[in-house]
């Protein structure tokens, strides 16, 4: 049954309400306490009880952080590293070149620093080196270095681990692992396959922070006492939104207060980020995965690949403001490239299908830097797992994006055991791949056929999910601060959506090359502005700007418009469909 009677929208959605049983419980939470409706439906739908209803809206940290112990390793890697400290020996930490490595390379970084101590980053090039150790910097680094430790990355790399001859190596990892280990000192990873699942959410950021946990609670044990790690969960929120990790349990909290310290501007590094991005008011998840994140990640994408972790762990202003101006340079020429590849990619994919249970493209030159971006693009136009693969010299180098309820990584680890991959891996929704070009077409229908064992083949085009009914009069910058309570949303708990029946458009602009402006009301009440980013890409944009007196259902999510030191509600509009008769 679809909401509003919505069958097939401006964008072709179904629009689909709360279950009954949502429904039913959203009524019960509005009776047992006084929170407005709006929010009761968004607490039903993330299956907050009503005895749960506060301690869900203000998270404590102290009592969602696992005891680190329940990770394998993680006593063995803490005291290895607090040996290190100790003895002054020379470490070395190699990173991965996103968001994730790059923070949890700085958490490490800036530990160290404030205990006295110094360590050498290495962070490997995309292209040249490609994801994760190898046998050359490891050998390097081990010829100079004591101790090695490898942060969003590892698990896999038992040739690389083994080539750091006379040197101890730690894992910090969150990837899928296989059913062997590397030879490491220490491999800590939620999702190891001999760990319980239980942490499997965590990004390495997040297990990084509870190594700094245990290094703090093993310091105490000596009578010292370690840095405030509370001042470092701003790298823990960015690294955990950027790396699209579930916002459930702890890392709700890692975020919410993350945020609070991010607001703080204290980090040169973010403060300096938050400028060039034209940042303007307090920090949100928003801004984390869709302004700071793309710039720390356009380093490792398309220039220098430590400089991302290198913003992120200076202390100096004046090297921040310098390394922030040269990534937003670098993100700007990142869009560039993704529009060329983004569009050959999606005709490719139209061509062979997006109805298929595996989308994918592949082209000579594509940049490895975008490949993974423009496979998200693919993923949210066709409702599929997708894989986009750059080409060059007879081989590809690939990354792919998947859907909710289907698991990408594990079959493309089996690809590469069975031999059609060179190598592959990743987690449940990302994944990145190398393949010999002559293998492309049977690695890739050997992935679909494994993916439509899961069902990948039976999506539909995305429904769009609604919470409830809202009125223009209702949308009030009080309810909106009430429904940010129950946040941050992202990955696993998406931002709640509304639909405005039956609304007449009062005003229609164009905003920019493709954006739009409206407002919108009822007869003889309140108005509520709206904007609708990308409408002219679509069908949006022109059925709202030429409505010619139509009424339109409206949905979309409400936020905080601050305009001159002014606060308003507005609707950020993502879909539409016209009032039958």
């Amino acid at each position: 049954m679809s909401f509003l009677g919505v069958a097939q929208s401006l964008t072709g959605r179904r629009w689909v309400g709360p279950p009954v049983e949502t429904a039913r419980d959203a009524e019960a939470l509005t009776q047992q306490s006084d929170l407005p409706d709006a929010v009761a439906q968004v607490l039903a739908r993330l299956g907050v009880a009503g005895p749960n209803v506060q301690a869900f809206l203000a998270p404590a940290l102290r009592d969602l952080l696992p005891d680190p112990h329940s990770l394998k390793d993680m006593e063995a890697a803490a005291s290895r590293l607090l040996r290190a400290l100790t003895a002054r020996e020379k470490i070395a930490i190699f990173a991965d070149y996103d968001v994730d490595g790059g923070a949890s390379a700085a958490l490490l970084m800036v530990w160290l620093r404030q205990m006295g101590h110094g360590a050498t980053l290495y962070v490997p090039d995309r292209i040249d080196e490609g994801y994760g150790p190898n046998e050359a910097a490891m050998a390097d680094l081990a010829a100079t270095h004591d101790l090695i430790v490898c942060v969003d990355c590892g698990t896999l790399s038992h040739d690389p681990i083994a080539a750091a001859r006379g040197t101890d190596v730690l894992v910090l990892d969150h990837h899928l692992g296989a059913e062997t280990l590397p030879p490491a000192q220490a491999v800590v990873n939620p999702n190891r396959q001999d760990e319980s699942g239980d942490l499997a959410h965590l990004c390495a950021a997040g297990v990084v922070f509870l190594l700094l946990v245990e290094l703090g609670r093993q310091l105490r044990q000596t009578g010292r006492t370690g840095p405030d790690l509370m001042e470092l969960l701003d790298l823990v929120a960015l690294a955990t939104v950027a790396d699209v990790a579930p916002l459930v349990g702890v890392n709700r909290a890692f975020v919410r207060q993350g945020l609070r310290v991010m607001a703080r501007r204290a980090r040169p590094g973010l403060a300096a980020l938050a400028d060039v991005a034209g940042m303007d008011t307090a920090p949100t998840a928003y801004h984390l995965g869709f302004l700071l994140g793309p710039r720390v990640n356009a380093g490792g994408r398309i220039g220098a690949a430590d400089l991302g972790a290198r913003l992120l762990a200076t202390d100096d202003p004046h090297e921040a403001a310098a390394l922030a101006e040269r990534l937003d340079r670098l993100n700007a020429e990142r869009r560039e490239i993704e529009a060329i590849v983004r569009a050959a990619a999606l005709a490719q994919a139209e061509t062979r299908g997006l109805d298929a249970p595996l989308v994918w493209a592949a082209g000579p030159g594509w940049h490895p830097g975008v490949v993974g971006i423009v496979a998200s693009r693919l993923k949210d136009a066709s409702g599929r797992p997708s894989i986009v693969i750059g080409l060059e010299d007879g081989i590809g180098k690939g990354s792919g994006r998947s859907v909710t309820g289907i698991d990408l990584g594990q079959p493309i680890q089996r690809l590469a055991r069975e031999g059609l991959l060179l190598k592959g891996g990743g987690h449940k929704m990302a994944a990145g791949l190398t393949v010999a070009e002559d293998q492309l077409e049977p690695a890739m229908t050997r992935l679909g056929e494994l993916l439509a064992k899961q069902g990948a083949h039976l999506a539909g085009a995305a429904d769009l999910k609604l919470d409830g009914l809202l009125m223009p009069a209702a949308a009030t910058v009080e309810l909106i601060e009430m429904i940010e309570q129950a946040g941050p949303f992202g990955a696993g708990a998406r931002a709640p959506r509304y639909a405005f029946p039956d609304m007449a458009i009062r005003f229609a602009k164009r905003v920019g090359e493709n954006h739009l402006k409206i407002s919108f009301g009822t007869p003889g009440a309140a108005t509520l502005d709206a904007i609708c980013f990308g409408a002219f890409d679509g069908p949006l944009g022109p059925a709202l700007e030429g409505h010619g007196g139509a009424h339109f259902h409206l949905a979309g999510r409400l936020d905080i418009n601050s305009w001159q030191g002014r606060q308003s509600a507005q609707l950020r509009l993502v879909d539409a469909a016209p009032v039958e008769g």
